[in-house]
């Protein structure tokens, strides 16, 4: 496969330079014929050729601006990339493309795609890539950027269909699309990279910028998380709850504040779990009698 090779130009300067001393020669010269008492078709063959040499010389001038290159061709022959900046003199019969070497950004399409699990969601990736080889950029890809776009929709398809979005079913899964962080973005960088590759091109950054569930089940996966929120929420509390009375029964006990049997623990113990486990504060029940 061919790759990048840069071209030598001459300055544009001395270019510009030699320009002027041939077009002033060549007006010198056609000047000259018409002073000749007869008229010297020599001198003037001269200076049209000084002038229109210099008209080319001209034509070859050409300015490239920071981070841009220049693909020069010759007759469908690739010649070289231009890169030096400024004012640079090529051969004017060079075919130029400009091609710009600056990080360019591109968001990716909102995808709506299966995750592993079979559900549907919404996806979409920010890409900033830089032009690395221009010869692979102009002449190995058709359109440079129709292919960057649809790589990059492959890429970001190909992840989401890879991981969950989150561990919901799949329990066992390390990886998940909304929980991976930067394992998720490197697995997406290093896919890009991949698939750029044909076309000169370097990732700089990627990132998911857009992650969700579909609007068909998105109230029900809400609902879901919702649910798995308040059940290990609420076993924290009885968790919490069996601790505290443990601890109140170990320490009437060692105290000798009062001495329960059986019953009198059960009951207890079921008070305690209502008071510390119920959503409402307990409305408290007074006993005036004994304790039998």
């Amino acid at each position: 496969m061919s790759t990048e090779k840069l071209f030598k130009p001459f300055s544009g300067y001395k270019a510009v330079s030699l320009a002027i001393v041939l077009l002033v020669m060549g007006v010198i010269a056609l000047i000259n014929s018409k002073l000749e008492a007869n008229v010297s078709f020599t001198l003037i063959g001269m200076g049209i050729g000084l002038i229109v040499t210099a008209i080319i010389i001209v034509k070859g001038l050409m300015i490239v601006d920071p981070n841009y290159a220049i693909v020069l061709t010759f007759f469908g022959k690739y010649v070289g990339t231009l890169k030096e900046n400024g004012l640079q003199f090529v051969n004017p019969l060079f075919a130029k493309l400009k091609v710009s070497l600056r990080s360019q950004s591109m968001e990716s399409t909102r995808l709506k795609v299966n995750d592993k699990l079979g559900n549907p969601i919404e996806i979409s990736a920010v890409v900033v890539f830089q032009v690395s080889d221009t010869y692979k950029a102009v002449f190995d890809v058709a359109n440079f950027n129709e292919y960057i776009k649809n790589q990059s929709e492959a890429a970001v398809r190909h992840l989401a269909t890879s991981y969950p979005y989150d561990n919901i079913e799949d329990e066992k899964a390390h990886i998940t699309l909304r929980d991976g962080g930067q394992m998720v973005i490197e697995m997406l960088e290093a896919e890009l990279s991949e698939r750029y590759a044909n076309a000169g091109v370097i990732i700089r950054e990627a990132r998911i910028s857009h992650l969700a569930y579909s609007a068909e089940i998105a109230g029900a996966m809400l609902q879901r998380q919702q649910a798995t929120a308040i059940v290990a929420a609420r076993t924290k509390i009885v968790e919490g709850a069996v601790g505290m009375v443990e601890m109140a029964l170990a320490m009437l006990s060692e105290k000798d504040i009062v001495t329960l049997d059986d019953d009198k623990k059960a009951a207890m113990v079921s008070n305690l779990m209502v008071v510390l486990c119920g959503d409402k504060a307990a409305s408290p029940v007074l006993n005036t009698g004994t304790l039998y």
